[in-house]
């Protein structure tokens, strides 16, 4: 099928099963355009009848899509509604994989990971905001040994979440986070951001995707139009029909990027602030964005995105032992979270190699959460999920990278 690489056997909407993992695993295939992905039933419509497919018949648009959302096939030969030469066409000229799986892991609690390749250079990188920022690591975009990004499925009770990246590697630079190690190669299209939802709900045993969190590699608001756009998708009846409401941006902060989200646009998604300290000075050490703002300016933002929308705030502490998770930073967070209308969820970090930071001990977890409890606030602990295959953000294509002797 063109568009697609013949590995590990994702051809044809079924499951993908375990893929080893070996270098120099770039295809080297030149997709057509577009890609069916960041389609819609009027682009497509309109695509078919510019390429003479369906002879004009704007409901075999609907039939391609329903193929690809309802049935799962992405291969234009067992799309047996079409004529041969529509089949035909479609395999010629439009892309419907546009990366391959490099690994698949699965994780003893369900949980499933996928590393994914573009073998084609990334989009272009948008600028975030009204206000430039230097990207983490100094380097080009283009300019890594892979264009690889990560995805995982987390399954919980009747819950099926799609943890999806939103760019290929990360211009924030977070000192204890994977995904920004080396810098930002660049922004994943519409299609891209759509493709992985996609096949993690292929995956054996999945079913449909019900929530997607964009907690995956990437700043989301760095690629705004991009990932509005797939959120636009993912949230379509004809797609996915993912409510927005279980849809999550989650970012690290800028208040003019979640300005922008709140005035121009029009979905009720849930907007998660990775906030990870109690105080700027903590924060300044820890996110090296964190110098062009403020904590009390983000909370400012957020709460003209509450008073927009209508939707509580949450707000991501990652602990990280003897840095920031104290009873008396506990205290500090308590304040925060009282000023808005907001939820706390802690996460305990995951140790990645090469780094200062250490996993928090239980006690003080648990410690941290009465302090918090104690002054009225909403907390929860959220479970970790996945340490068995390395499903936090970026852990997979770290150690895939160090293996192959790259970055």
């Amino acid at each position: 099928m063109r568009g697609s690489c013949k590995r590990g056997g994702f051809a044809g909407g079924k499951g993908i099963g375990p893929v080893a993992w070996r270098s120099n695993l770039r295809c080297g295939v030149k997709h057509p355009t577009p890609h069916i992905f960041e389609m819609t039933p009027d682009s497509l419509a309109a695509w078919c009848s510019a390429e003479g497919i369906g002879g004009g018949r704007a409901f075999v648009a609907k039939q391609i899509l329903e193929w690809v959302y309802t049935k799962g096939e992405v291969d234009p030969e067992r799309m047996t509604n079409l004529s041969k030469l529509d089949r035909d066409r479609l395999a010629a000229k439009m892309t419907f994989l546009s990366g391959s799986v490099v690994r698949h892991m699965k994780a003893s609690d369900g949980v499933q990971k996928l590393l994914v390749e573009w073998d084609e250079p990334a989009g272009a990188i948008e600028s975030s905001g009204d206000i430039s920022l230097p990207m983490a690591g100094g380097r080009e975009q283009g300019k890594g040994t892979g264009l690889q990004t990560e995805c995982v499925m987390i399954p919980a009770d009747d819950r099926r979440t799609a943890c999806i990246s939103s760019q290929v590697g990360c211009p924030v630079g977070c000192r204890f986070c994977a995904s920004g190690i080396g810098g930002l190669d660049g922004n994943l299209s519409v299609g891209r951001i759509v493709e992985q939802v996609w096949r993690l709900g292929r995956l054996e045993g999945v079913g449909r995707i019900t929530n997607v969190v964009f907690m995956g590699m990437g700043e989301p608001l760095s690629n705004f139009a991009n990932v509005t756009g797939a959120i636009r998708i993912l949230s379509s009846l004809w797609a996915t029909g993912i409510s927005a409401r279980k849809i999550t941006i989650s970012t690290v902060g800028l208040p003019q990027a979640i300005t922008r989200l709140a005035e121009q646009f029009e979905l009720p998604v849930t907007l998660a602030l990775s906030l990870h300290a109690p105080n700027d000075e903590i924060r300044r050490q820890l996110i090296p964005w964190a110098e062009y703002t403020t904590i009390k300016d983000l909370l400012s933002a957020c709460q003209k995105w509450f008073e927009k929308t209508g939707r509580e705030i949450t707000l991501e502490y990652t602990l990280l032992h003897n840095v920031n998770d104290r009873p008396k930073h506990a205290k500090e967070l308590a304040v925060i979270a009282k000023t808005l209308r907001a939820n706390i969820n802690l996460i305990r970090y995951n140790e990645v190699d090469g780094m200062p930071f250490e996993r928090p001990r239980d006690a003080n977890v648990l410690e941290f959460q009465k302090v918090l409890r104690d002054e009225g606030v909403n907390v929860h602990i959220r479970a970790s999920r996945g340490r068995d295959i390395k499903a936090a953000c970026g852990q997979l294509r770290h150690e895939t990278a160090k293996a192959a002797g790259g970055r």
